[in-house]
């Protein structure tokens, strides 16, 4: 019986076994390097090249991302403990300038947002209130409710346009019971941190984001 001896891979994707060099397909499979076409070779080689310099970029980012933390952190823990003071705002929202004013670090902190089964109980008070409605009547709140209730691909509905909802003036009392079962819905699970980067030549001038998302770069 034949044992299949690894030996250290010569080059990335590419594995040597007794003395021959392969590279795994998409099924598990051993497909000898020779007969493997040039082009997914050269495929092949690219995105591991380009994987690996993502996977550089992104432990530095996280790196970057916790020093920033723990440098703001300090600073308002110097100043909380020297003098009685703390640089926030509604909800921990923070920030922080330099001394010319040109350069701006904020951090914000947003709550994740979910809704409960009372949801669906406004939906159902909704529809009523929109059925019986003269046909044709209040296009622009027909607009908002569909818009609000027509969820995204994670099944989500439109947060934004619930809350759009809730800001209408109806005088109907199915109405005001559905808005009253959307704010017994809406349930906070937990909160996040977001924190950027801005600057500018002159205080004269607009604010200039500092961009490190890799879609805005």
């Amino acid at each position: 019986m034949d044992v299949a001896i690894f030996e250290d891979r010569p080059e990335e994707g590419v594995t040597v076994m007794n003395g021959q060099r392969f590279m795994i397909n998409s099924l598990g499979g051993f497909d000898p390097v020779d007969n493997v076409k040039e082009q997914y070779k050269l495929e092949d080689q690219t995105v591991r090249k380009c994987i690996a310099h993502a996977r550089a970029v992104s432990a530095q980012l996280g790196r970057f991302k916790t020093h920033t933390f723990a440098d703001l952190g300090a600073l308002d823990a110097l100043l909380a403990e020297k003098f009685n003071a703390k640089i926030g705002g509604k909800k921990g929202n923070r920030t922080y300038q330099s001394y010319d004013g040109l350069l701006k670090v904020t951090v914000q902190v947003s709550d994740q947002i979910v809704f409960g089964p009372e949801l669906q109980v406004a939906k159902s008070l909704i529809d009523e209130c929109l059925n019986e409605w003269s046909a044709g009547s209040r296009p622009e709140i027909q607009a908002i409710v569909t818009r609000a209730f027509n969820t995204d691909k994670e099944g989500q509905v439109n947060r934004s346009d619930v809350f759009m909802l809730l800001r209408l003036e109806i005088g109907d009392a199915r109405w005001n019971n559905a808005m009253e079962a959307i704010r017994s819905a809406i349930r906070v699970n937990g909160s996040k941190e977001y924190i950027r980067f801005y600057e500018r030549d002159s205080i004269n001038d607009d604010w200039r984001a500092i961009t490190i998302d890799l879609a805005k770069a």
